[in-house]
């Protein structure tokens, strides 16, 4: 499980907060598929939320640290029954810009960018 530091888990939240539920804990609990919609949208987002339908609060917790052990994630925040987790993604190689063929640009061309 990844730590955070304060000033990064203020940042995260704020990132989190417009964001709405991405994947949903219905009654079954915390299963494999649900752990690997989970893992999916991590990757793709970094930061995301996630709809626990259970009502026991000390239940809700224990899937939080479940989830955050079993995918390397971190725990970012958890209000009600919301959970905001964080992981950050791999470094992808940077694509050089297409680089342009033809013509140099003229001075006044250049001038106006």
């Amino acid at each position: 499980m990844l730590t955070l530091t304060v000033l990064q888990r203020q940042n995260l939240k704020a990132r989190a907060h417009p964001l709405k539920p991405t994947v949903m804990v219905g009654t079954a609990g915390l299963t494999a598929a649900v752990l690997l919609e989970i893992s999916r949208a991590l990757k793709s987002h970094e930061v995301i939320k996630i709809s626990v339908q259970n009502g026991d609060r000390e239940a809700r917790k224990a899937m939080l640290d479940q989830i955050c052990t079993e995918l390397n994630a971190a725990p970012v925040q958890h209000i009600g029954k919301v959970l905001v987790v964080y992981q950050p993604q791999e470094d992808a190689p940077e694509k050089k810009p297409a680089r342009r063929t033809g013509k140099p640009l003229t001075k006044k061309q250049l001038g106006s960018r």
